[in-house]
Formats: structure tokens, C-alpha cells, sequence
């Protein structure tokens, strides 16, 4: 299946042009999605029917064990055996799922941020992800589910990904806005930001690994590892990806907004006493001083 249908980039640019680029991002969940939340029920309804609750963040919290794992997929996971992982313990980021029921029995969730993944790898979704699986979704990626198969949510625990910079429901936030939220770090600079509340938003940083991480850092008691967040690379193809059936990655071009969220968490991790771990050979953070653990490496 195509990156994305035509019909979605004709909704995208027209609510720019009718709504401005304030209000661009309603597209993530128009037509038919909406977030119905009271004081004890959150839910996503797909055309005035409800095909899913939502979880919180302690859902995820105790779940979690002294280290998380955030597993990514690129090429160098094909230099890592996973086996030694701690049950419960990975986030898998998109095509990462591939690896459940091969090298990872029981992951602690998944995490898809990005549409395009859902209409490239819905057959994938549905091969991997299997019921009561804890599912980190963004807004967009609901409603590409709920426009496939609405009835596939229904018996997945689902954590919603909002983009604090363009939230579910209202405006584009400006820095100001952003800068008045306790729960928000940002750097020197404001280009870079961290939610310390990710049930409220989170800071969507160029790659979905941003994402998972604040929701990492807010359960990890001890330790965060990375695998497979290569970035550099990213134009190769993913470990799951064979025959010249690449998609577009622009993951390499964001690097440097990936790595400047990165090291913002990390002085937010090292003030909590966690620490970070790269298990991955290659990668982007070998050259922003992560550091590299052999742990993981596959042995010949």
C-alpha cells in the first residue's frame, strides 16, 4: 500500500487553506475522529461510535521495570540479538514490531506516531500486535486504524500520543504558550522541549524515538537503553525491509532536531538519576557522547 492515499493529501492541504496553518493539524483527525474525555472516561470515537478507551500513563508505569528499552528499527538492529532483553521491558518504534514472536516474546509497548507507517504496514500491525498489546498511537495514526478497520482497536490497550506543540482540539501553541506549562522543559534555545507529563502532550521531535522516550523517562527507574536508533543510516533500508521495498526516511535530514531533544532528556534523566545506554554500533549518538554498550551484539 502507498505511503499515504491521495484523498489525505487533498484533506491536508485543504484544511491549511480553509483553516490555517494554526489550525493545519485538525487534518490529523479529519474526518470522523474525535477524543471524548470526562472526569474518568477517555475515549476515540470514529463517526459518533466509540472503537476505543484510553489508558493512562500509570498503565504504562506499572508495567515498567528499573530499565526500558526504546528499540527502533534500523539497519544495525541486524547486528543485535534482542533475546537477552528483559521480558516487558522494549518499546518497539514502528517496523521494530517485526521482531515479536521472533527475538522479543512480550514487548512493554508499541509506539506509531506517523500515518504513513499504517497505510505502508497495516498487514504487519495486524500479523504483530495482538490483543491487550499496550499501543502508544498518535491522533493521526487512530484515525488511518479507524479508516482500515475501526473494529482492530477495540481490544488494544492504547496510550495517546498528542502533540504538545499542536495538541488535539485547539490551536498551535507559540513558545509563549509553551513556556507557561509547568510540566514543559525547554532548552536554551526553545527548539527543543520535554514533557514531564506525557499524559498532557509530548514534544514530537523528528522521529518517533522523541515520543516514546518522554514516556520512557517518566516510568524508568534506573536505566533507558537505545537500540537501533542509528539516524545516520537512516536512508539505508530498515532491518525488516527486503527486495527494494524502502520507504522514505527522512529521519537523517532530522537529525539534528532528533538529537537536540535527545540531549535535553538525557540532563532531565541525569537529574533523576537515570542513565542512558546506546546498545546499537551504529548510530548518530556515538558522536553526541552516548557512549557504546556491546551487550546486545549479535555474536558471530
Amino acid at each position: 500500500m502507498a505511503d499515504r492515499p491521495w484523498h489525505r493529501s487533498l484533506i491536508k492541504s485543504g484544511v491549511r487553506l480553509f483553516l490555517g496553518g494554526s489550525l493545519a493539524h485538525v487534518q490529523d483527525w479529519f474526518p470522523g475522529l474525535s477524543i471524548v474525555r470526562s472526569q474518568n472516561i477517555s475515549e476515540v470515537h470514529y463517526r459518533g461510535v466509540k472503537v476505543a478507551s484510553l489508558a493512562g500513563m500509570d498503565r504504562l508505569r506499572e508495567r515498567s521495570g528499573d530499565t526500558i528499552y526504546i528499540v527502533g528499527s534500523g539497519p544495525s538492529i541486524r547486528d543485535c540479538d534482542l533475546r537477552g532483553l528483559e521480558p516487558g521491558s522494549a518499546i518497539l518504534l514502528n517496523g521494530a514490531i517485526g521482531t515479536i514472536g521472533n527475538q522479543i516474546d512480550e514487548p512493554l509497548a508499541i509506539a506509531i506516531e506517523d500515518e504513513r507507517f499504517v497505510w505502508r504496514h497495516i498487514d504487519m500491525m495486524r500479523k504483530k500486535i495482538g490483543p491487550g498489546s499496550l499501543c502508544l498511537f498518535s491522533i493521526s495514526v487512530l484515525r488511518a486504524l479507524c479508516e482500515i478497520d475501526k473494529s482492530w482497536l477495540a481490544d488494544k490497550t492504547i496510550i495517546l500520543i498528542d502533540d504538545i506543540r499542536k495538541p488535539y482540539g485547539a490551536r498551535r501553541r507559540s513558545l509563549d504558550d509553551l513556556k507557561k506549562l509547568q510540566y514543559v522543559r525547554l532548552d536554551a534555545e526553545g527548539s527543543a522541549g520535554f514533557s514531564l507529563s506525557p499524559d498532557r502532550g509530548v514534544f514530537l521531535g523528528g522521529s518517533v524515538a522523541v515520543s516514546a522516550l518522554q514516556f520512557a523517562l517518566y516510568c524508568a527507574r534506573r536505566e533507558i537503553g537505545f537500540l537501533g536508533i542509528d539516524i545516520s543510516n537512516a536512508g539505508e533500508p530498515r532491518f525488516y525491509e527486503t527486495g527494494g521495498d524502502t520507504a522514505f526516511s527522512g529521519i537523517a535530514r532530522a537529525e539534528g532536531r532528533i538529537i537536540e531533544h535527545l540531549v535535553l532528556a538525557r540532563e532531565i534523566a541525569a537529574e533523576r538519576g537515570i542513565s542512558f545506554v546506546n546498545y546499537s554500533p551504529v548510530s548518530a549518538l556515538l558522536k553526541y557522547d552516548f557512549g557504546y554498550d556491546d551487550r546486545f551484539a549479535a555474536k558471530a
